[in-house]
C-alpha cells in the first residue's frame, strides 16, 4: 500500500503543467489580419508609390527645365547659336582635350564689316536678317564638329578642328568671300554687308583667352586691310 503512495507524491512533486509551459512547447501562431486591415494596408501602399512616382515625375520635369534655362542662357535667342557664354565654354573644352590629347584646330573671328549703317539707314530688323544670313551661311561651311557662336553685336566665332595654319587662312578667306556675295534689298535698295576674318592656332599650348584676342586682334589688321571700313554701299534697283 506505501507504493501508490510514493507515485502520487512523484507527480506531485512535478506539479501540473503551467500555461507557459504550455506556449514553449507549441508557440501560438499570430493571428491573422481581418480582411479590413489587409484592405487598408493595401491602399496605403498604393498611395505611398503613387506619391514616390508624382515625386519622380516632377524631379524629372524640374531637371528637364534647369537643362533649358542653361541651354538658353549659352545660345543667342536671335540666331539660335552659342553666344559668348557659351561659345567660350565650348572653346575651353576643346582646348582642354588638345591639351591631353595633343589635338589641333584654329580660332577664327568674324566681324560683319558694314552692319552698323545697316542698321542706321533700314533699321535694326534689316541688320538681325543680315545676322541670320551671314550664322546660316557660317553653319552651312563647317563640320558637325565645329562650333560657330556669336560673339555679341556683329562678331562671329568659329572653332574649327584639325585644321593646319595654312588650310585655317583658306577656310578665313572661304568664310568672307561667301558673306561678300550675299545681297540684300531693303526698301528697293540692294545692300550687301561683307566681313573681316582674324584666325589663331589652337594646340596643346593654347589658352582660351589668350587665343580669343589673338584671334581678334588678327581680325582687326585684316579689316584695316579690307578697303579702311567702307561705307554701306547702295545700289539703286
Amino acid at each position: 500500500m506505501k507504493k501508490p503512495k510514493r507515485a502520487s507524491a512523484a507527480k506531485a512533486k512535478k506539479g501540473p503543467k503551467t500555461s507557459a509551459s504550455r506556449s514553449k512547447a507549441a508557440p501560438k501562431r499570430p493571428a491573422r489580419p481581418s480582411r479590413r486591415e489587409a484592405s487598408a494596408d493595401v491602399g496605403a501602399d498604393a498611395t505611398v508609390k503613387a506619391t514616390i512616382r508624382d515625386l519622380r515625375n516632377k524631379l524629372k520635369g524640374a531637371l528637364r527645365r534647369v537643362a533649358e534655362l542653361e541651354a538658353a542662357a549659352d545660345t543667342d535667342f536671335l540666331l539660335e547659336i552659342p553666344n559668348r557664354r557659351g561659345f567660350e565654354r565650348e572653346l575651353a573644352r576643346a582646348v582642354a582635350y588638345m591639351k591631353r590629347y595633343r589635338a589641333s584646330g584654329a580660332l577664327i573671328v568674324l566681324d560683319v564689316d558694314r552692319l552698323k549703317p545697316i542698321n542706321d539707314s533700314f533699321g535694326h530688323a534689316a541688320g538681325d536678317e543680315v545676322l541670320k544670313a551671314i550664322a546660316t551661311t557660317l553653319t552651312r561651311q563647317v563640320r558637325a564638329s565645329d562650333v560657330v557662336g556669336r560673339l555679341g553685336g556683329d562678331e562671329f566665332a568659329l572653332l574649327l578642328w584639325n585644321l593646319s595654319e595654312t588650310d585655317a587662312k583658306a577656310k578665313a578667306a572661304a568664310f568672307e568671300q561667301a558673306i561678300d556675295e550675299l545681297s540684300f534689298v531693303f526698301r528697293g535698295q540692294h545692300v550687301s554687308a561683307g566681313a573681316s576674318a582674324g584666325v589663331a592656332l589652337l594646340g596643346a599650348q593654347s589658352d582660351a583667352a589668350r587665343a580669343l584676342e589673338e584671334a581678334d586682334a588678327a581680325m582687326y589688321v585684316r579689316k584695316a586691310h579690307r578697303r579702311h571700313e567702307p561705307r554701306i554701299r547702295l545700289v539703286g534697283s
